[in-house]
Order: structure tokens, then sequence, then C-alpha cells
């Protein structure tokens, strides 16, 4: 804390409370300074303040002190009066107006750091103009009738050389009844006589002759002569101009103008000598005689007591309660005047002690003003001697008292208020002092924007500073000086009040801020600053919309005033979402479609693998190829071909709750154009490394103005809080380095935004995955353009987006070449060959789909089946792709699974003579959704009694969730099973076509046309009506499909890798093919492009039974036998069958007695096969279970049949190779007629060669019922 005296209220005080001098002068006196540019006062008062003095002093006590500081304040006789209220409060307004224009070139600099703010001195932290509009605050409270420190203590009376007279001059400026005279000051007041002596223009000898005569008429002490204008041109320059800051309105360089430095030196001299030999000597006296008059009345105990009981006395006057005037001779005047001199002369004990005296008579007096009159000056008195607890005690009793005074005392209160903030601050009590001038901020808006502002520094400088009451009442401040027309300061208030919230998250707050300011710099016409700070509001989408939609509003009010578009870098409207960003452009690797460009690369890169050749021997990736083809320099480049597009993803937010256009949005790029770069691609030489010799050519930069690159642009709408992303592309035209610089749109077709992406991380899109080096964000939008290369185009014809699982379609697959180099070595691979397989030609079918598939059309494109042993389909050597030609290939889909599926094709080609670029590929893809349509299941279970057949359950359950299907036919794959109905096809499906979600079981029966009874089987070749059924009857000369050609075919070998391990046939399963229809409907379908034929594979069905052997015992049925002359013996087969892959040990026991139920139950757990059952006919129900009658009871004529024996071998062991049959013979002897049930035998397996879990098992022995009579 520095020291009182030198703080910034002891200055202020040493200049404010200082003896006044009043001046009276001729006017020849005034026209003699006017030279000057200045007045009589105006010239002495910068040589008023003497900092080093140094006069000795006693005043009450016989100690000398000396004076070290002193001021002097000069006013005419007709200033000294108490200031017009409105004058005064214009003459602040002025104040603060300059203050404003002054500052007004810094409203265009950013706003001030928070930091840089509170790293600078206090005294530098608030703004200057502060401390004179205080001045000037407290100098409209000058000469008051309750105070006596602005009474004059001497009369200066000057006279020039030149007047007529000069005598009487001095005798009528005093006589002229110049001093107040309503008795509040003394005017017996010490008077000095100046003579003024005009070197340009007087005479040296009038005026010595005056100046004798002045002071044998007033004293030879009390005159003094004053020479002045020695310059005779009048020109002179003052390098350290004293009157620059009193004198503001006139230019510095004339102010003084005929003043020479030895004219400053006397007046200096002058005022000097006034105050130290005149007025202090003045003071010091009337001190003297003050305190001893008073100390006569006053001091002591029976004085005081006196005084007392006469004002109570005075309680009982009705007009005492107002209190009363005091002139300058009473004497609460006289300690009043002891006061304010004690303390002008810097005795502040005498001025307490006064003080003390007199503010006990004010308050019994109920004389309020002067009673906080005299509080105030004990508070500064106290605050001079350094006695903080007394001075703050004073100052709020003197503010209490003149609020209490209402609108009369709220002047008095102001500056009472001024100075105690100012000793809080000397003390560092910052908070402190803000509260005191809120306090004093009243109802006048411009008074109080000035105090909020200063409350608001005084939070800045507290410790730790209170960042946000500084900024809230910046705020408060500046809303207070725009509403009193001071923009200026309302600017600058608010730009400061922007430091600190601009790291904060309060939004609402900023945009309050940047949207006034905006509006407040187009008031004083910086329409390019208020355009600027409105940008900041832009991205406000937390606001109501009203509060948008004014935001906007006036955005656009102020843009469209200043009559010029406004480039705006980094506008916040629309908001660029930069994680986004995308760029896709394309080198060897060309894209059909924008959903083919966003594929991942590893899938591309899977599928390339086998058919990308290498460039040498060994297998080489692309990037190894590039690298022999492109120069070092460029080896890390992206690489896009003139006259293609490379094309840029991002995406645009409008942070708004209302709907923004946005126009012209196109990329900003920049192209240069290097012809050695270029030659390093293009003459490549025989090897496979190129290096060419480089020139010293110049690179040549061009823009989009000029023909080297074309830019799109693009217009699109966005609704409240809508996101889009945008494709920008750039084509450029000529071969260079192209690099991107950034993206320009407008808005309201005023405000240009621009944003530039050098700090963005950028996904490239062929680069993903392909370079050992990340990218840097500069290098990823950088990009060499090479020659221009062909280029393939292809789409894929009525390919729908959505199908049934099933359904067949034929395609076409259209390749254009725009180019006129040719192509060559067509390639084409599908990532899916379960879904598409391509066609064998390139004709059309000449027969309508799908017509053409079904049996006898001999004159289409479908083919018999032919295997492809590779992945890869070689287009044929003579296609050939360039100019306006085309080709259009046909296809084959058919959707194998239910789910979203993604195909992908690539197509490799070849370019002929050229040298940068042997091959290039181009990619397609689509989403297919397949929907669920037929699900089916097969069951096959081997006839006991016949080996070759097999009864087939097919379960078909409609999974749609709308539509119905027709069943059309159902065919084996191959010419070893045929296939026929169990029963009549009106039965099976009664309503013709199955519904949504219903389930539907039928039977079928079909039988192995391979000759059996050896281990080398050949299969019978059946004709293809036996291998298909058909399954319907609405039109019986329809023809079948044909399932052993393709498209069909070659579908169902993919089926069969996908559906089992093995592509093989195996001689234990068979395959379906099942062709089903779409119903015709008259309510809509689930798909939009109906389906003609869908085709269900079911493959890898087993014909195995839980045991790894079947058999049959084959004999008569019914035997006439004669018993009356021997036994009956009737002799039996058992044909055998191994269905493993092993050879099968099989033993035959035979018993003599049939096994009980119970026991033949259990022992049944691993038997095959059926009883036979004999032609099936209308009138019988055929079932599901078949396998459940294998063991019913026997009839009842069976339980009292006489027995039977087996007549030969009891027990049997054979091997049977795998898949093989073999017959044994039996026989048995029956001793009466009767119905024998021949089942009495089981056979015990064995597995030598398995994979099976069971190695071994007991089959018992089917039923099989003999009837035998007596023959007559």
């Amino acid at each position: 804390m520095v020291e009182p005296v030198n703080s910034s209220l002891g200055k202020m005080l040493l200049e404010e409370i200082s003896p006044v001098v009043m001046v009276l002068c001729t006017p020849l006196v005034e026209d003699t300074f006017l030279r000057n540019g200045l007045s009589f006062v105006e010239t002495l008062k910068p040589f008023c303040n003497f900092s080093n003095i140094d006069v000795p002093v006693r005043t009450s006590s016989d100690q000398l002190y000396r004076l070290k500081k002193f001021t002097l304040r000069l006013f005419y006789a007709s200033d000294i009066k108490q200031p017009n209220v409105e004058v005064a409060k214009q003459r602040l307004e002025r104040v603060i107006t300059q203050a404003g224009e002054k500052d007004f070139q810094d409203l265009k600099s950013d706003p001030p750091q928070i930091t840089d703010i509170l790293s600078n001195p206090e005294s530098e932290i608030a703004p200057s103009w502060f401390r004179y509009y205080n001045k000037e605050l407290i100098r409209t409270l000058s000469f008051s009738d309750h105070e006596a420190f602005d009474h004059p203590v001497a009369c200066l009376l000057v006279v020039s050389s030149k007047d007529e007279e000069p005598i009487k001059k001095f005798v009528d400026l005093f006589n002229s009844n110049r001093l107040p005279t309503d008795g509040t000051m003394d005017p017996n007041i010490l008077k000095h006589y100046l003579l003024v002596h005009d070197n340009q223009d007087a005479t040296t000898e009038r005026t010595s002759k005056v100046l004798s005569e002045m002071r044998s008429q007033f004293g030879n002490n009390e005159c003094n002569l004053l020479c002045t204008n020695s310059s005779k041109e009048g020109n002179v320059e003052h390098q350290a101009n004293p009157w620059a800051s009193f004198k503001s309105s006139v230019s510095a360089d004339k102010l003084g103008c005929a003043l020479t430095g030895d004219d400053i030196v006397e007046i200096k001299d002058l005022m000097q000598e006034f105050a130290s030999r005149h007025i202090i000597p003045y003071m010091e006296q009337k001190v003297r005689e003050l305190n001893q008059q008073i100390s006569a009345t006053r001091k002591g105990l029976k004085n005081q007591f006196k005084n007392f009981l006469w004002r109570k006395g005075k309680d009982d006057n009705p007009d005492a309660t107002k209190g009363s005037m005091y002139t300058y001779s009473s004497t609460e005047s006289q300690i009043r005047i002891l006061g304010d001199y004690a303390f002008m002369l810097h005795d502040y004990e005498l001025a307490l002690s006064s003080y003390r005296l007199i503010y006990t008579d004010y308050n019994i007096d109920k004389a309020w003003k002067h009673y906080a009159g005299v509080q105030e000056m004990r508070g500064l008195a106290y605050f001079i001697s350094d006695q903080p607890k007394k001075d703050s005690e004073c100052m709020e009793n003197a503010f209490s008292t003149y609020m209490k005074l209402g609108k009369s005392g709220f002047q008095n209160a102001t500056r009472c208020g001024l100075w105690w903030a100012e000793m809080l601050k000397a003390r560092d009590q910052h908070k402190e002092a803000a509260s005191v001038y809120f306090r004093i901020c009243g109802e006048e808006p411009l008074h109080a924007a000035v105090m909020l502002e200063q409350a608001s520094y005084c939070f800045m400088l507290t410790k730790p500073a209170m960042l946000h009451k500084y900024g809230f009442h910046l705020v408060l401040s500046g809303d207070h000086y725009k509403n009193c027309n001071q923009v200026n300061h309302a600017i600058r208030t608010y730009k400061s009040a922007i430091s600190v919230y601009k790291s904060t998250t309060w939004s609402h707050i900023k945009d309050h801020l940047y949207f006034h300011i905006g509006q407040w710099y187009a008031i004083v016409g910086m329409h390019d600053v208020a355009v600027r700070n409105m940008l900041k509001v832009l991205d406000c989408g937390y606001q109501s919309k009203a509060t948008q939609e004014i935001f906007l509003r006036d955005f656009f009010d102020i843009v469209k005033k200043t009559g010029m578009k406004h480039e705006v870098v980094g506008l916040q409207l629309p908001i660029l979402n930069m994680s986004s960003l995308q760029v896709i452009y394309e080198d060897h690797r060309t894209y059909a479609s924008q959903a083919s460009a966003l594929v991942e690369e590893s899938i591309w890169q899977s599928l390339e693998d086998d058919i990308i050749p290498s460039l040498n021997s060994g297998k080489s990736n692309w990037l190894e190829l590039q690298s022999k083809l492109l120069p070092k320099k460029y080896k890390e480049s992206n690489v896009c071909v003139a006259g293609e597009s490379v094309k840029l993803d991002l995406e645009f937010r409008n942070p708004l709750l209302i709907s923004t256009s946005i126009t012209s949005v196109s990329l900003i790029c920049e192209l240069t154009a290097n012809s050695d770069d270029l030659k390093l691609v293009d003459n490549e030489p025989s090897g496979s490394s190129l290096s060419p010799e480089i020139s010293t050519e110049h690179n040549q930069v061009t823009t989009s103005g000029f023909s080297s690159f074309t830019l799109s642009e693009v217009d699109f709408t966005l609704g409240g809080g809508e996101k889009k992303l945008v494709r920008l592309t750039v084509t450029p035209s000529e071969e260079g380095i192209l690099k991107i610089v950034g993206v320009r749109w407008e808005l309201s077709g005023s405000i240009v935004g621009v944003h530039y992406f050098q700090s963005v991380s950028v996904k490239a899109k062929t680069a993903r995955g392909r370079r050992k080096n990340k990218l840097t964000p500069t290098d990823a939008l950088k990009f060499l353009v090479i020659k221009s290369l062909p280029r393939l185009e292809g789409s894929i014809d009525h390919l729908p987006e959505k199908l049934y699982a099933g359904d067949l379609r034929y395609l076409v697959l259209e390749l254009r070449n725009k180019s006129e180099s040719p192509t060559k070595n067509l390639k084409m691979k599908i990532s899916h060959p379960r879904f598409v397989s391509p066609g064998n030609h390139e004709e059309e079918l000449t027969t309508e789909f799908p017509d053409c598939l079904k049996k006898g059309d001999e004159h289409n494109i479908v083919q018999r089946e032919s295997n492809r042993t590779s992945s890869v389909f070689a287009f044929p050597k003579d296609v050939s792709l360039q100019g306006d030609r085309s080709l259009r290939w046909p296809l084959w889909l058919r959707a194998a699974i239910p789910g979203t599926i993604s195909l992908y094709f690539t197509i490799y080609y070849e370019m002929e003579n050229v040298s940068s670029m042997k091959y290039r590929t181009l990619r397609m893809h689509y989403n297919l959704q397949v929907l669920p349509s037929l699900q089916t299941s097969f069951k096959v279970t081997p006839s006991p009694s016949r080996l070759q057949e097999f009864l087939v359950r097919m379960d078909i359950v409609n999974r749609a969730k709308s539509d119905c299907f027709q069943i059309h036919q159902l065919s084996t794959v191959g010419c070893r099973w045929g296939i026929s109905l169990l029963q009549p096809v009106d039965t099976i499906l009664p309503s013709k076509f199955l519904l949504a979600g219903q389930a539907l079981s039928c039977f079928f029966m079909i039988k192995d046309c391979r000759k059996s009874g050896t281990e080398d089987e050949e299969t019978t070749s059946l004709p293809p009506s036996q291998t298909d059924v058909k399954l319907y009857t609405q039109d019986d000369d329809e023809k079948l499909f044909d399932i052993v050609s393709s498209p069909l075919a070659s579908f169902h070998e993919s089926e069969r890798s996908c559906q089992g391990p093995s592509v093989q046939v195996s001689p234990n399963t068979v395959d379906f093919i099942l062709i089903s229809r779409l119903a015709k409907s008259s309510s809509p379908s689930a798909v939009p492009d109906l389906p003609k034929i869908l085709s269900h594979h079911s493959c890898h069905n087993s014909i195995r039974s839980s045991s790894p052997i079947s058999w049959s015992l084959d004999g008569p049925q019914t035997i006439h036998h004669d018993f009356s002359t021997s036994l009956c013996e009737i002799k039996l087969k058992m044909v055998i069958r191994n269905t493993s892959d092993g050879i099968s040990s099989v033993t035959i026991n035979t018993n003599d007695f049939l096994p009980d139920a119970a026991a033949t139950t259990s022992s049944s757990g691993n038997q095959s096969g059926w009883r036979y059952v004999p032609t099936i006919t209308e009138e019988m129900k055929l079932t599901s279970d078949v396998m459940g009658s294998r063991l019913g009871k026997p009839p009842s004529s069976m339980e009292s049949s006489p027995p039977f024996i087996w007549s030969g071998l009891s027990s049997t062991k054979i091997q049977i190779q795998p898949l093989s049959t073999t017959e044994i013979p039996l026989q048995i002897s029956v001793f009466s007629p009767g119905i024998y049930d021949l089942s009495s035998y089981e056979l015990n397996w064995e597995l030598s060669e398995h994979e099976s879990a069971t190695s071994s098992g007991t089959c018992q022995g089917y039923p099989y019922y003999l009837t035998v009579l007596q023959s007559e």
C-alpha cells in the first residue's frame, strides 16, 4: 500500500482542496494572452501546481513544519458561483462523449485477452478518462455554501500597461462588487496587483512609470510586473507544451506561440513567489488568528457547556429544525474556515480538532448538509493521517446523511462516494470500493453507466479477481451507455466483457454480447466489424426460434447495408462436420456408383487378388505396380486422371431451428501444371523402372477461372437442425498437381463462407490401408493428375432392390467406354456366385423369360451346364470397347437366402498404347433385400420290402408375410432318381396355392434306378420326364422347367457347395429342386417387381437310416400243403444291403419261437425299413407315421397257431462290402396250417471302418405273415 499522500486520492485532494485565487483583469489583459490561444487564467494554470515549494509554516503551535507540495486554483470572479445543474450535466456528458470519440479508432481492434488485462499495472487497467470525469463531477459542487475550501483566499487584480489610467483600473476592478453578496464568503481577502507588459506593442518607459505608481499606491510588496509575448514573430514551438493537457481543443503547436522560454520562466517564478510569499503567509496568519479567537470562545469545558445550553434552547424554535444559515462571520463558519485552511496547509491535526468541534453544533442545529460536509472532511483528514478505521466511519456517516437529504444531497453523496471509493482502493479494498460505486449509481443512466464500469474494474483488481462480476457489471454499464446514445462506450464495455465469457460455456451471454456489439458497430458505420461480430451468433441452435430469426434478420440487414459481398473464413452457418470429410478419387480403381466407392478397400482387394496379374513373374500388389509406373517423387502421392472427377463428401449441418438456403457450394482448388513431372509418367522406358531427365521449367499455377479444372456447384436448403451430406467435385482437364484447398458457399447472396482444410483429418477412400506411411492432411488432398485414360462405365439393367428368396431373374450387364482408346482382356469376378451367374454369350434371349428355361426350347441362349473351374469369368478375347460401342452381357440372378445381401462385382480391363497405367478395374456394388418365401425340408426313409425305393416327405412353410405361392414342380437332380406321386395332385393342395404362414406336408416315392446286386453298380439313365413331378393342374399342356440346363444347373452346383462340405455326388444323398411361382392376387405384393419363377434347392438329403444295413425277406404269401403226408418246408430269401461306406459284418440268428411283445419292442432301437404296404387306393388314407406300425400286435389267430421251426442254419455270418447287396437263402418247416409271423430272427451288425458314433447294433426281424392252408 502506498502512502496516503502519494495515492490517487492524495493527489486529487492536493488539487481539489487547495486555496482559490479570484482573478480580476481588464479586457486588454485578455487580448494580450489570447495571442497565444490562451486566456489569462489558462496561461497561469499549468504553473499553479508546486511539487517542491519548501515553505516553512507555523499554525496553531510554535513548531514549524515545511510544505513540500502546494497548489493554487485560479478562477475568474464571474466563475466563483455554484455551477448550474444542467450546464454541469452537459459538461459531464461532453467529457464522456469526447472520451468515446478519442477511443473510436481502438474499437476496430479485437477484444483484449483477460490474461493481458490482469498482467497490466493497476493504473492502466481502468480507462484514464475516469480520473478526469471524477474531477469534473467533483467540480460540479464547487463553491457550495456549506464548505469553505472553495472560498477565495486572495484576489489577483491584473491590468495591462496599455490600459488608460491603470491605477484607476485597479481601484475600479475590486470596487465593482465582484464578490458574492450572499454573506457566505469573507470579502476581506488578500489583494495582489499585477501589471502585464506586452513586449510586442507596449513601451518600457510607460510600464516602468505605471509600476512605480502602483507600488507607491498599493505597497511595494503587493505589486508585480509580468512581461510577456517576447517573440516578435509569434511562432515559437514548445517541445514540452505545458498547456497541452489543459487546452485540448486547440492545436498544441499554437498554444503559447508568442511566449519565449524566458517568458515561461518569468510566469513560473511569478506564481511561485505569489504562493510562497503571499498566499501561504496570509493563510498561516489567518489560521493563527482564527485559532486564537475560537480558543477564547469555544474551547475549554466552560465554553463548550455554555454552547451546549445555548443550542439546547434553540430546539424550542421551530425554524431551527430546518437548520440555520451561517454567515462568514458566524462562529460556526469561522471554525469551518479554520479547519479548511488548516487542511489546505496540511495541518491535519488542527483540521480534525476544528471539525470535531463543529460537527456536533451542526448535528444539534439539524443542519444536515453542513454536518455531512464536516464528516466528509473528517474522513479525508483521517485518511491522510492514515487512520483507516475512523475514515471509513466518517465517510459512511457523511454518505448516509447526504442520502437522507434526497435529491438535493445526491450530488454531494456522489462526491463523498468517489472519495470513499478511492480511499478503499488505496488500501486494496477493491471489493468494498465496488459496492460504494454501486451505491452512487443513482437514477441518471449515463452517470450510472460510468459508476458501474468503475465498479467492474474494482472487481477485476480484487485478489483473486472476481471475473464474472467484472463482466456482469461491464454488461450493465454497456446497456446504460447505449440507452444514453454513448455507443462507442457501449461497444468498449461489451468488448471487455467478451474477454471474460469467451472461454466459458455461457452461450446465451456470449450471443447477447456479440449480437449487440454487431448492432452497435453498424450504428457507428463500421459495418465490416459489425458483420464479423454478428457471425459469432449464427451458431445459436440452443436459442429459441424467435431469437434465431431476430439474429438472422439483423445480420442480413447489416450485410445488406454494406453493399458488398463479405468473405468469411470459418463461417458457422452451416456447420461443417469435418469428421465426415471423405475424398473419393479414381486411379486404377474406378467406381460405378457412390455406393461402390464407400465400400471398404479390403473387400475389393480380396476380390481382386485373383483377377489382377503381377507385373513380373512374382506376385505383387497394386502399390508395387504403381511404384514402378510413377516417378519416385510421387510414389506416395494420390493419383487421378485428367477428365475424371475427384469427389469430396462433406456433411453440412444447420444449427438453427429455421430453414437456411445454401447456394453456390463448391471446392477451392489449385492446379499446378508441371510438364517435367508429367514426362516422368508418360515416357516409360522398356524396363519396369523409370529414370528420365528433368527439365527446369517453372510451374504454372492456374485457378478455376481458366480451363484447368471444372468445379461443381450445389444449391440446397437445410431445415431446422437438418444434416445433409453433400458431394462436391473437381474435374481437372490438364496434367499437373491438384490441391483441394477448402470449400466455399454463399448465404443470402451476400455472405461467402470459406473453410480451409489445412488442419483437417481426411479420409481418402482409395488410400485406406494401402500405405505404410500415414498421409498428412495436406497430402491427402493433393493429387498427381496424369493424362486421360479409358474408363469403363457399367450398370446392371432391371436389378431389383427387393425380392423373395429363390427368385430367379434375367439381368443384363451393360459396359461402355466413351474413350477412343480401346480396352482389352476383360475379366469379371463376383463376390457371391451363389447369387449371380454370368451368361455364356453376348446375344439377348430369343424367348421370353422364363419360358426359355422350359424343356424343349432349344433356340435360346440357355445351354447345358458347363463346369467352370475358375471363379473368374473371362470375357471372350475379341471383346473390345471404344467409342460409342457398348457391351450387353446376360447375367442370371437368384436370391439364394433371405437377408440383406451385398453384391460386389469387379471388372478388370487393360488399355492399349498407354504407358502411365497398364490396367484399371471397375467396381460395382449393389444391395439386395431378400424376403423369406417358401421354406422346404425333406425326409427320406428307405423301404424294407423294396431296397431301391424310398418314401420322401416334403414339408413346405410359406414364410412370406402376405403373398401366396403356387407350387409348380418338384424335380430330382441327376439321372439316378425317379420320382412319382403317392397321391393325386388335387389332394395335395386343394386351394391351388399356399397362403402366407400356411404349412404343407406331402409324400413322394423315389426309386434308385441303378442296377443292384454287384459292387460296381451301374446307373440306368432315366427319361427326363421321370425325374420331374408336376404339382399343378391349371394347364396340363404347360412344359416343365429344365433343371439340367443353365442357369438352374449352375445355381444348383453353387447350392451344393454352400449347403454341404463336398461338391462330389454322394451315393447316399439325393438333391431336390422345387419350382414355385407367385400367385396372382389383387392386393399389392411385398416386392414391387413381381417374380416370375422361384427355385428352391435342397441338397445332400441323406437316404440312410439309423442302421447301416437294410434288408427284405422274400417268399410266398400263401401256401397250400397236405400235412397228412409230410411237414411243409418253405424256402425263403433274405436280401441284405450295406448302406454305409465301411465293410459291415452281419450275423443272422433265427429262433423257433416268437419273442414276446415287450422284448420285441425293447430290442428294436436300430431297426430300419418298413413292413410291406400294398398298393394304395383312394380309399386308403396315407399318414406320415410310416414307421409307427412296424411292430404292431399280430392278428389274434396267431396266438393259437402251432409252432414252426427254422430248418436252415440257425446262425449265419457274412461280410458285405460298402454300398453292396447280398442274398442269403433261408428255410422253415411248418407242422400245421395257420398264419405265422416269420419275424423270429435278428441281425447283429458290426462296422469295421466307420465314422459313426455307433459301431455295432442289433436289428429285430420285420413282421412277415405267411398263410399255410390244408390242401384238399
